[in-house]
């Protein structure tokens, strides 16, 4: 390590005490460099960016590749079987640009509007379930299986289904701690699941969009250069399947817990008509539901504030220290509803910028809006400190949220 780069940081930081609160790690360690090589929880070393300029650039620097055929092997991560691997988490351009070109007029701003009345109804349909208790748990009844309905409205999934494929995301999220395997199952299910639900829609094609991705990849009989292969198909369904869901169950747990702990931030938006934009952009800034970006390996050695990190290395760009760099954002530990500058990357930036960014938006924006509006005298139920986290540096997610209103 050579330039700006501090003394090393412990060799892992990832604790106990982090998955609690990140933040102050995420602080010392921006503090003390922009670069720090550490050890993650399953072995891997990696070169982790910490200040928002050198993150920014990074998430646009082509010279890092998402494409783990250039890693040197310093990367353990988990692997996930070919079908589901071919997707756009793993790919470099001209792959990368022509299945997002494929991908990206799904999530146009037109087709997701349409979605909003689907999402609102939801929303309410969930409330309602809970309204007459007088408390609830706002992930286990509300921030899990809303982003379900959602995308599973999206990919055409039959409602019979979408019970079983809840409890499957949740376990890829935090695999029982007693069943190692359990993880490596549920993909394997998934996988077998999708692959059905492929060829359903092949036979009787609906609204939606996995019917689109299909026909994008069948129309092409002559394997034009736009067609997507068959293992693209399921991966790309899996890609907005689990991220769609994962994030945005995070993002309103997050959200809502933001604000229950800012009273003023809360009574400020629960004043407006609906959650306002701004507010949106706030909570992503705030609590991106990933804090690191996916990994990256440069395809050549690379200087990264002032470091030099050889070729094949993996790199962790973290979004939420990037979120909070006093030399980007003022007063970036407070939560202020009313930011005018929002700049944050939790969505992230460059050619990899999230397709899915205008469902998280809307997600976010229905789903907190429909909870602060139906139960005014919303609270917490226990203090913060007892709140149960999903145990990952890669995640930021509460595994409940009580409440009483």
């Amino acid at each position: 390590m050579t330039g700006q780069a501090a003394a090393a940081p412990p060799s892992s930081p990832f604790d106990a005490a982090f998955v609690a609160d990140p933040y102050p790690t995420y602080a010392a360690l921006r503090e003390a460099g922009p670069v720090h090589q550490v050890t993650l929880p399953d072995g891997s070393a990696v070169w982790l960016v910490t200040r928002y300029a050198d993150v920014r650039a990074a998430l646009a620097d082509q010279r890092l590749s998402l494409d783990k055929a250039n890693s040197d092997g310093s990367w353990r991560g988990f692997s996930l079987p070919p079908a589901l691997d071919a997707n756009l988490l793993n790919m470099d351009p001209p792959n990368h640009t022509r299945i997002r070109r494929l991908i990206a007029q799904a999530f146009g701003p037109q087709r997701i509007a349409g979605l909003r009345p689907r999402v609102e109804a939801a929303a309410q349909e969930l409330l309602d379930r809970v309204a007459a208790h007088g408390h609830a748990d706002l992930v286990a009844d509300f921030a899990g299986p809303l982003p379900v309905t959602v995308i599973s409205d999206l990919l055409g999934v039959p409602e019979a289904d979408r019970a079983a494929l809840r409890g499957w995301t949740d376990v890829m999220l935090s695999p029982p701690a007693d069943d190692p395997r359990a993880g490596a199952r549920v993909i394997m299910r998934l996988q077998e699941f999708l692959v059905a639900l492929i060829a359903d829609k092949r036979r009787q094609p609906g609204d939606d969009l996995l019917s689109a991705m299909i026909a994008a990849r069948d129309t092409e009989a002559d394997g034009g250069t736009d067609r997507l292969s068959e293992d693209e198909l399921t991966s790309l369904a899996f890609l907005v399947l689990f991220a769609g869901y994962e994030n945005s169950v995070h993002l309103i747990g997050t959200g809502l817990l933001a604000l229950l702990r800012h009273p003023e931030q809360l009574d400020a938006v629960r004043a407006a008509p609906e959650l306002p934009a701004g507010a949106v952009e706030e909570l992503l800034r705030y609590e991106p539901p990933a804090p690191v970006a996916f990994r990256r390996f440069p395809l050549t050695d690379v200087t990264i504030g002032g470091v030099h990190i050889p070729a094949g290395a993996a790199i962790l760009v973290n979004v939420a220290a990037a979120n909070r760099d006093p030399l980007r954002f003022d007063q970036p530990e407070l939560l202020d509803v009313n930011r005018s500058d929002s700049g944050h990357l939790t969505l992230g930036h460059g050619i990899h910028y999230c397709v899915g960014a205008p469902l998280a938006r809307l997600e976010l924006q229905v789903a907190i809006g429909a909870v602060i509006r139906r139960f005014p005298k919303l609270t917490l139920a226990v203090d913060p400190a007892d709140l149960s986290w999903r145990p990952s540096f890669r995640t930021r997610g509460l595994r409940s949220l009580p409440v009483t209103f």
